[in-house]
């Protein structure tokens, strides 16, 4: 299943007031990411997804993703367990962008439909077991 999120950038969306979207997921794991930047973006809108106050993407603490007509595409692995499971975007533009959409697309499956087989499973099959 995946999951879509939007926000319209305002000219109110800045450094000092980032807009925090709350991401509400399932229990699973999330297999792909996707950040799309609407046209008019012209790399000054922002974007930074964290769980609590660990910073997942981009993986390097501080950065953020942008673009312009592009869309940010990879895939993860990351195992969401049972309960609330809650990621943050904060997403901000220089002040002046306005009415761009950031849309952020979550692709999360069970473990089973992933990894259908554990690691002993797959040695015992190897070794004809």
């Amino acid at each position: 299943m995946f999951y879509a999120f939007t926000h319209t950038i305002t000219t109110a969306d800045v450094i000092t007031a980032k807009k925090q979207l709350n991401l509400k997921l399932t229990a699973g794991v999330i297999h792909q990411v996707d950040v799309l930047f609407q046209d008019g973006c012209k790399h000054e809108v922002n974007v930074q997804i964290f769980q609590g106050d660990h910073q997942l993407w981009p993986s390097n603490r501080g950065s953020t993703m942008k673009g312009n007509a592009t869309v940010i595409s990879f895939r993860e692995f990351l195992d969401l367990k049972s309960g609330v499971n809650e990621l943050t975007a904060f997403i901000w533009g220089d002040g002046t962008i306005t009415a761009v959409d950031v849309i952020i697309h979550i692709g999360l499956l069970s473990k089973k439909v992933l990894q259908p087989l554990s690691f002993d499973e797959l040695l015992a099959a190897a070794m004809g077991v």
